[in-house]
């Protein structure tokens, strides 16, 4: 949901804050393929519920215009309301308006809407701003299960998701109407652009090489090497591309970057003992804040909601934001699966988990600490060079992804030196 030029350094580098609560429905999970709630501890949710106003109905007249001022006019560019935030109005996304409407979901562009905020570097980010002042324990968002897409059940590895969401996106986009999911599917980053470009998944040699983190490079690499594997193993079977082309195996790396950077793990009906992974309309569109105290809750269940509580109440105009990562992820995750650092604290993660204080999150020393051995590996790469030295360097390069990477080792040198001599 990013909006502008991502590549350029000030808005990869996003410092964001993050700290996503999640209660029934949304579950603790491996990072593999979210954005993302992994390892949450789930938060009761009953003292908000205990003061949530009824559900009102669902979908039906004129909820994006009453709502929205304007929202669903039809007008072509996007101005500010009395929200003072900028609304999108542009062809897709008022089209994506009429698909929550015609699926259900219209209610929520009475509370909410699409808004572009600055950012401190100047540019521009796409979110969900409060169109009204919302009280804690009410829904921000409430999304029906039907109008998620279920891309299968939770798994490790993010290349059959991967897989599944690429054929669906390609058969709706190549009908070329706006039936069905595609006012959807034409709201997410397109193919190689400028979103994805952040991650690891896509950095040159020289890149990875600038980050001074083997671990980083190296789970990069195996994910590189599972999406070929799954790529010759199913390129047979895959659609033509929506331009009519050859599927390619950078396709499929995109749509990975997609599932790890947008898909929500939901359980299934209670005794199911089974979750999903999901993309949810609207609610996917939703930022990265490590303070938010909003609540996700809801199950995959056909009839079922899936949805943002209120966990504070919300002025008009706000910003509603919830945490990728659940105040466990280091940047070391968000680097490879969205393209843009946190905040100082997720540095200091990284920095725990290099010293052997944190177990590891993903990959194969998920829930273990690192080796003896990969640490000093780690160490060494680290001190290659001294932090006056990335930080002249980090003034002369223009290349934005290795500004990036750059930036990424600065910030785990710093936290280390917190607790250690590094230089």
């Amino acid at each position: 949901s990013k909006v502008g030029v991502r590549t350029k350094f000030q808005i990869l580098l996003l410092f964001f804050l993050c700290n996503l609560h999640c209660a029934d429905g949304f579950v603790n999970r491996n990072i593999l393929d979210k954005r993302r709630i992994f390892h949450l501890e789930p938060k009761n949710v009953a003292e908000l519920h205990a003061k949530a106003k009824p559900k009102r109905k669902q979908g039906g007249g004129n909820g994006a215009a009453s709502g929205l001022k304007g929202f669903g006019s039809g007008s072509k560019t996007s101005k500010k309301g009395d929200t003072g935030v900028d609304i999108d109005r542009s062809r897709a996304a008022l089209d994506f308006y009429d698909f929550m409407e015609q699926n259900g979901a219209g209610d929520n562009l009475k509370r909410t809407g699409l808004g572009c905020f600055l950012l401190p570097s100047g540019g521009k980010i796409r979110g969900i701003v409060a169109l009204k002042d919302i009280k804690k324990g009410d829904d921000i968002i409430r999304i029906p299960y039907d109008v998620a897409i279920n891309l299968g059940q939770e798994g490790e590895d993010p290349t059959k998701p991967a897989i599944n969401l690429l054929s669906k996106y390609c058969e709706s986009l190549t009908k070329n109407n706006k039936s069905g999911k595609s006012p959807y599917y034409r709201m997410l980053p397109g193919y190689m652009s400028e979103d994805c470009l952040g991650s690891t998944d896509f950095y040159s040699d020289e890149a990875l090489r600038a980050l001074q983190a083997p671990l980083v490079v190296e789970e990069t690499m195996k994910r590189r090497e599972r999406t070929k594997s799954m790529f010759d193993k199913e390129c047979d079977s895959l659609p033509s591309w929506i331009d009519g082309s050859p599927m390619t195996e950078q396709h499929l790396r995109w749509a990975v970057w997609l599932i790890t950077s947008r898909v929500l793990t939901v359980e299934g009906a209670a005794g199911e003992n089974v979750s999903y992974r999901l993309l949810i309309p609207f609610l996917d569109m939703c930022n990265h804040d490590r303070s938010s105290p909003h609540v996700l809750t809801g199950r995959a269940v056909s009839g079922g909601e899936l949805k943002v509580i209120a966990g504070a109440p919300i002025k008009k105009g706000e910003q509603i934001n919830i945490c990728y990562g659940g105040g466990v992820a280091g940047n070391d995750r968000f680097i490879q699966d969205y393209g843009f650092l946190d905040s100082e604290g997720a540095f200091d993660i990284v920095a725990q988990q290099l010293m052997g204080k944190k177990k590891m999150v993903e990959g194969d020393r998920a829930g273990r600490t690192i080796s003896s051995v990969d640490r000093e590996t780690n160490m060494e790469m680290l001190r290659l060079t001294k932090m006056n030295e990335d930080d002249a360097l980090l003034e002369t390069e223009n290349d934005p992804l290795l500004k990036i990477a750059i930036s990424y080792r600065i910030g785990v040198k710093k936290a280390l030196s917190k607790y250690i001599v590094i230089e």
